[in-house]
């Protein structure tokens, strides 16, 4: 009986527990800043497992009904989550920590800062550790792929290039679409690459006219700020970070032709087809096509012949296959020197593997009233090719100082030393016999680069260099090449000069001063200087300078800026709700720019690159003196009401040194609003952190035209025998003014389930108003044309940006990221005087390949379309327009003669979707990321692949040849689309939309790869932090085309005389002491 009774007093107990734990229990409590010790007003409190919770009143404090045995999750926007078992417990305070990565979501705005729930604008944040992973000299790339709404294109792979930089879309035809770069509060002049991207603490890219209006005619174009790092809040940290690495080529060449004796082949069928199509039988076709094929590059001969072929039997056979008892490689003999002719890889002997260097060191510190930063950098980064490399120094200073309780001073000095090789001085063109890009991608694999002698070593000459072969037959008699010819630009870039060094220094400083408790002055002065020395060589001994004994040119840039800011701001909270922001500014910029060039020939020694050291003069002498000033003065008003509705509006009266006095003031505006909905009292969702939807709109102006365009401009002559002249130049219109953007921003910024998901939807629309287009006039009057305010165009489109952290334990997180952007471009309103012509109901004029037309994409081409291949003769087809009598159009059809093909419109380079996307992990002290960049859609116009297929004449004889003619049209292949391969034929690769090519493209930018040491390792050191890595930029690039690279321009154009993009691989160490 007891037994009974103690089980059953046993299962009362147990019953009773489990209806205890089952109780639901009303928890109340306050949520602190750890930091602190403030509330944290409107925190989340979400139930583990469900969609349930709440949140905290303006003063911190909560009550919610859950179950005793639930688990409440706290989070809010800047501070780190927390899960809290109730354990029946009534009464639960809890102190969020501040999440560094989320607090560094403070937005650098125009002459202050902001916050991502208060912002009213557009605005995204690259910080410091996105900037690292990146391994190049300009910062700015760091943002590709990574910031919604930015674009980037690189004409060259070249060390100290920049990439040009566009934020949603092209705003103007004639003036500049370059954003404005504001570092650390003041506008900034100066060359990117002379700033250290390790003293980046972070960037932000402004994109609206809330954001921008206050910067005026310079942030017409979006305004991208960049802040430098400085100490924080405790003992002093030194850091140190070294990488070493290796650069090659990125980009894989085109498909082209590299085995001899298929080059051979390929040209004689030109050849032969081109004598049957001349009316020669086969068999006499054959006959000339093996005499010329080798032979003299008048008759279409290729100049060389790098076989030896065994006497009395043909080099190629009436199958048009090379005589397999050809052997590579050829022995002459002049008297008693032997020369062995052998063809080389230009590639293998342009392109190599070279060096990368960089090491960093700071330090930083602070006490109870100052704080500072200093930095030292140097970077030895070699070129791809010869001759190329570049060496930077890099030092910054950067101190402030809480003199008085209401005034604070500071200070930021940044200096760089750098020189640039360059051996290639004409990038870009590919008709220069100098342009080794060009010249290794153009020049057919049957060519030799050296000299051999007969005993197949290359030949010295009497200074000890490599003979190079010039295909002009001055060492090996009868040697002649049509392509390129006396010339060899591998060795050009080697005894050739070509480099800039020169000295950078750029400061700020500033002086804050508070007075009657709400009102802060603030004086900030930047000044910047950039002085560059550039020397250039044409050597004394080999090309097309040796007969002028070799020249040397001289240059020197020198750039000055001064830009001042006066602020006075007022802020006051009333009732705890109210808030007020009020400022008045002024500012005023001075660029000055002053340059110097000289050039000199009948050089003394090719080791003496001073002037002094050749006694020619040139007639190219040269200097000029160029000044532009900006003036503007603005106010800006803020307003929120408890801390959910926010309001701004701002005015800027500019003034610009590039318009007439009459015209030179513009009046911009913005104003913007946002609200931030979860702060709502009747907002019941703990899920969500923020939800806030936004507006902006705006107007600014754009002056970034040449100066002088309003006055009439001459220059000075010499030609006139009398003595000195001038001759007009230009013709100024005293009307010009500014170009006016209209831009509207509307968008929701969100996040959810305690930062795990957060992001940004955005649309923008963008009008641009009195675009400055150049008006040509008859020749008669003197002049080309003059400037004049006629135009409109619009950009408008749609920003998406995601950010999540897909999971987060203890000792795993995963993050992930994806940005995307769509926009359209339109032409609304041309000048009816440069209206010349309808295109299918669009009025506009043609531009080269272009039709610029009301109703159009900028940029739209605008040429014949390829009609395929005559199935019966192998010629080009191009649709041409059928007309009636009254000159209306009535259909089309197919000709042969390209005179006679109708210019079409086709699409235009606008991608229909382009951004990047990325994702990180961080596990047991190991981090790995990956990212990459993207673009879909759009048109390029492929110049490297036309030049390729195109049929050898002239000068084009023995260039590169691609592979797809292998399938060009013939008697046994008539479906091809390729036109018959034949000597002399001119259009087989005329400008048609045939080499208009899909830009979409998909790169993998970048991987990284790095271990954290535990900190029990690490102290035992005393050592705070200990991380390797191993990183890799342009790892796999992904287009239409092998070879193509649709991120030349903006404009769809390419360029194959470009040095390829660099391919990086490093591995580091950063520690911190």
């Amino acid at each position: 009986m007891k037994k009974v009774k103690l089980f059953f007093t046993a299962m009362m107990v147990l019953l009773a527990s489990a209806w205890a734990i089952a109780q639901d229990v009303t928890v109340s409590g306050v949520v602190k800043d750890s930091s602190t010790g403030e509330p944290v007003p409107f925190a989340s409190i979400q139930i583990k497992g469900t969609l349930d919770g709440g949140s905290t009143d303006a003063d911190g404090n909560y009550s919610i009904l859950v179950a005793n045995d639930a688990v409440l999750i706290f989070s809010s926007i800047g501070y780190q989550s927390q899960e809290i078992e109730v354990a029946g417990r009534q009464a639960i305070n809890v102190a969020l920590h501040p999440d560094s990565e989320l607090l560094d979501e403070t937005i650098v705005v125009a002459f202050g800062t902001s916050t991502k729930e208060s912002f009213t604008g557009s605005a995204a944040v690259v910080k410091s550790s996105d900037i690292a992973k990146v391994q190049t000299s300009d910062v700015t790339r760091s943002l590709e792929g990574v910031v919604a709404g930015v674009q980037m294109t690189t004409s060259s792979g070249s060390l100290g290039s920049s990439p040009s930089i566009m934020i949603r879309g092209i705003s103007s035809i004639n003036a500049g679409n370059s954003p404005l770069f504001i570092v650390d509060g003041v506008p900034y002049s100066g060359d990117m690459d002379n700033i250290n991207p390790n003293d980046i603490e972070s960037m932000t890219v402004l994109k609206d006219a809330a954001s921008n209006a206050l910067y005026g005619a310079r942030g017409a174009n979006g305004v991208i700020m960049i802040t430098t790092k400085k100490a924080k809040a405790g003992e002093a940290v030194v850091n140190v970070d070294a990488k070493w690495g290796w650069n090659t080529k990125a980009l894989k060449e085109y498909d082209y032709i590299t085995d001899p004796a298929q080059y051979y082949e390929t040209h004689y069928a030109a050849l032969y087809n081109s004598y049957v199509r001349s009316g020669s039988s086969p068999s006499d076709a054959w006959l000339k096509a093996n005499a010329n094929l080798t032979g003299d590059p008048g008759a279409g001969g290729l100049g060389y012949m790098t076989f030896t072929v065994p006497e009395g039997q043909s080099f190629i056979g009436t199958n048009g296959k090379i005589n397999p008892n050809a052997t590579p490689g050829r022995m002459l003999t002049f008297g008693d020197q032997s020369y062995w002719i052998q063809p080389d890889n230009w590639m293998d002997e342009a392109y190599r593997q070279s060096l990368r260097q960089e090491y960093n060191v700071s330090v930083s510190g602070s006490g109870d009233r100052s704080t500072f930063f200093a930095s030292f950098g140097y970077l030895k980064n070699k070129g791809i090719t010869d001759g190329s490399d570049m060496y930077r120094y890099t030092a910054r200073l950067k101190a402030d100082y809480q003199a008085k309780s209401w005034l604070k001073v500071g200070a930021n000095a940044a200096y760089t030393n750098f020189m640039w090789n360059n051996g290639n001085s004409d990038e870009g063109s590919s008709s220069s016999t100098g342009n080794i890009f060009a010249f290794a991608s153009s020049i057919a694999p049957i060519y030799p680069v050296y000299i051999r002698d007969g005993n197949k070593n290359i030949m010295k000459d009497s200074h000890g260099w490599n003979i190079y072969d010039y295909g002009d037959g001055a060492v090996v008699s009868g040697l002649t090449r049509p392509v390129l010819a006396q010339s060899n630009a591998l060795q050009s870039v080697l005894i050739n000069k070509n480099y800039s060094e020169g000295n950078a220094l750029n400061g700020t400083a500033f002086a804050e001063v508070t007075f009657l408790k709400d009102f802060k002055f603030t004086f900030n002065v930047g000044v910047g200087m950039d002085e560059t020395r550039t020397t250039e060589t044409n050597n004394m001994y080999y090309g097309q300078f040796a007969t002028s004994g070799g020249t040397v040119g001289k240059a020197h840039s020198r750039t000055f800026y001064l830009n001042m800011q006066q602020l006075l701001s007022w802020d006051r909270t009333f009732n705890d709700k109210h808030h007020v922001g009020i400022l008045l500014g002024h500012e005023n910029y001075k660029l000055s720019e002053y340059a110097l060039s000289a050039s000199k020939s009948q050089m003394f020694s090719n080791d003496n690159d001073e002037l002094n050291g050749a006694v020619v003069d040139s007639k190219a002498s040269s200097s000029s003196r160029d000044s532009y000033l900006n003036e503007g003065y603005f106010v800006r008003a803020q307003y929120d009401y408890a801390d959910k509705l926010f309001l701004s509006a701002s005015y800027r009266r500019d003034a610009s040194s590039r318009f007439h006095p009459d015209h030179r003031w513009g009046n911009f505006w913005s104003a913007g609003a946002a609200w931030l909905i979860n702060h709502e009292t009747w907002f019941n969702a703990p899920w969500v952190d923020m939800l806030k939807v936004k507006a902006s709109i705006g107007s600014q102006g754009n002056d970034n035209i040449s100066n002088y365009l309003y006055t009439d401009t001459y220059t000075v002559s010499n030609d006139n025998a009398n003595g000195v002249a001038t001759v007009f130049r230009s013709k100024g219109n005293p009307d010009i003014t500014w170009e006016t953007n209209t831009n509207f921003n509307a968008g929701v910024d969100f996040g959810f389930f305690g930062g795990r998901l957060s992001g940004t939807v955005e649309y923008f629309y963008r009008k641009t108003s009195d675009m400055l287009f150049y008006f040509t006039v008859p020749a008669s009057l003197g002049y080309g044309g003059y400037y004049d305010n006629i135009g409109d165009m619009r950009n408008s489109g749609v920003e998406l940006s995601i950010n999540g952290t897909i999971m987060n334990t203890k000792d795993f997180r995963w993050d992930a990221y994806v940005n995307a952007t769509h926009y359209t471009n339109k032409i609304i309103y041309l000048p009816e005087k440069n209206k010349n012509r309808t295109i299918g109901g669009h009025e506009g004029y043609a531009s080269g390949n272009k039709f610029i037309g009301e109703g159009l994409p900028l940029n739209t081409f605008f040429m014949p379309q390829y009609a395929g291949v005559d199935h019966e003769t192998g010629a080009s087809l191009w649709y041409v327009d059928t007309v009636d009598d009254q000159g209306n159009v009535t259909g089309r059809e197919t000709t042969s003669n390209y005179s006679l093909a109708t210019d079409y419109l086709c699409d235009d380079p606008t991608p229909k979707l382009y951004g990047g996307f990325g994702t990180s992990l961080e596990f047991y002290g190991f981090d790995v990321s990956v990212s990459f960049t993207y673009s879909i859609g759009g048109l390029t116009y492929d110049s490297g692949y036309s030049s390729l297929m195109g049929s050898p004449q002239g000068t084009s004889v023995g260039r590169n040849i691609h592979k797809d003619i292998l399938n060009a049209w013939s008697e046994t292949n008539k479906d091809s689309d390729i036109p018959r391969w034949q000597y002399g034929d001119q259009n087989n690769a005329a400008v048609s939309d045939r080499f208009l090519t899909d830009a979409s493209y998909l790169n993998f930018q970048n991987a990284q790869i790095g271990y954290t040491f535990p900190e029990r390792i690490t102290n035992k050191f005393k050592v705070s932090r200990l991380r390797l890595y191993v990183t890799c930029d342009n790892i796999i690039y992904w287009s239409r085309r092998q070879g193509l690279d649709p991120r030349y321009s903006f404009s769809g154009e390419t360029n194959y005389a470009v040095n390829s993009p660099v391919r990086t691989l490093s591995g580091g160490i950063n520690i911190t002491f």
